[in-house]
């Protein structure tokens, strides 16, 4: 079993701090920059954007510092090279960002498909992400946690890598499917649990009408983001696992990627279609990681080198983005 850096016993004080730090973050967004519902620009998205990737650097940067001050000191890593450990701990951080942030934007043909289905106002459509966005890091920290467990077992290992070679084929074959929230089983079971109106109540979730409380639309577009949001972890968490086995990394690599979401939503969905080879680096991406878990790793004394696993994945990625606007999807019918 592999030697933890991080270990949560030691660090359940930063695991707290961090919490308390995140939580302070989006109070500072709702109830400060985004107090009054509007409508998100693309100019505010792209300033939000920046902000949130400035500020997962910066924490990238402390963590290496941290780590090239700590492990010298941790006896259970002496004789060890120290710098290759802290330089490992901030390219799997890197790594691990880039990888959420590329497979969460899949996410964001949901909130599309969501926000026009429920006929959400775009001046609503931050409040909705903003607590689906809370939600999303509360399923992760507990899907987190269990991976934890779960990955000491070196079966459960490979099962994951093969469930995400499975995924990452699947999306260069599967047929587009369409996404009817209306048959999702949560809505459907929350729709007879609690009264749904169709009309919007403002930046309301419940309202009260005629003695009893009624749900807005803006409530069921919450609980299908939720809802898709635990299926995309399902992905997204082993995917991380196999760059780094540390829970710390994948924790807030995790929560710094979620944390941009929405500034990036408000950024990109209205260019989504111009990305339309993305989804096939994704699948290319998923395989490579699925391929670590399952076969490389044991190939390379135990670890696929991090250098080599972000170089792969930035060059898959950015190839990906780069072919899709060199050539636009072709447009058949009345709009060609």
């Amino acid at each position: 079993m592999q030697t933890l850096l991080f270990p949560f016993a030691d660090y359940w004080s930063f695991y707290l701090g961090f919490a308390v730090f995140v939580l302070g973050l989006l109070a500072l967004d709702l109830g400060v920059f985004h107090r009054t519902a509007h409508r998100v620009s693309a100019r505010e998205a792209a300033a939000w954007s920046v902000v949130w990737i400035v500020l997962a650097l910066i924490f990238n940067y402390t963590l290496y510092q941290y780590a090239s001050w700590k492990l010298p000191l941790d006896p259970r890593f002496a004789g060890l090279d120290h710098a290759a450990l802290s330089r490992g701990v901030g390219l799997e951080f890197l790594t691990g960002y880039i990888i959420e942030k590329s497979l969460s934007i899949d996410n964001l043909f949901v909130f599309v498909v969501v926000f026009s289905f429920f006929g959400i106002p775009e001046m609503y459509q931050h409040r909705i992400l903003f607590y689906g966005i809370i939600g999303a890091l509360v399923f992760r920290a507990i899907f987190i946690a269990l991976g934890a467990v779960l990955m000491q077992y070196e079966w459960i290992v490979v099962l994951f890598g093969v469930l995400l070679i499975a995924t990452g084929i699947k999306i260069f074959f599967a047929p587009e499917a369409g996404i009817d929230p209306s048959k999702n089983l949560l809505v459907r079971g929350l729709r007879r649990f609690l009264p749904i109106s169709d009309k919007i109540e403002g930046a309301r979730f419940v309202v009260r009408q005629g003695g009893r409380w009624v749900g807005t639309p803006l409530l069921l577009a919450l609980v299908f983001i939720e809802a898709t949001d635990i299926i995309f972890a399902v992905d997204s968490v082993p995917a991380i696992f196999a760059i780094t086995k540390e829970p710390l990394i994948v924790f807030t690599s995790n929560v710094f990627a979620i944390l941009g979401l929405r500034s990036l939503y408000f950024l990109l969905a209205g260019m989504y279609d111009k990305f339309h080879l993305l989804k096939y680096g994704l699948g290319i991406v998923l395989v490579f990681v699925g391929l670590k878990m399952a076969w490389l790793n044991e190939h390379f004394g135990g670890k696929f080198p991090i250098s080599w696993s972000l170089t792969i994945i930035c060059g898959v990625i950015g190839l990906s983005v780069v072919l899709s606007l060199v050539r636009p999807p072709k447009r058949v019918g009345a709009e060609a």
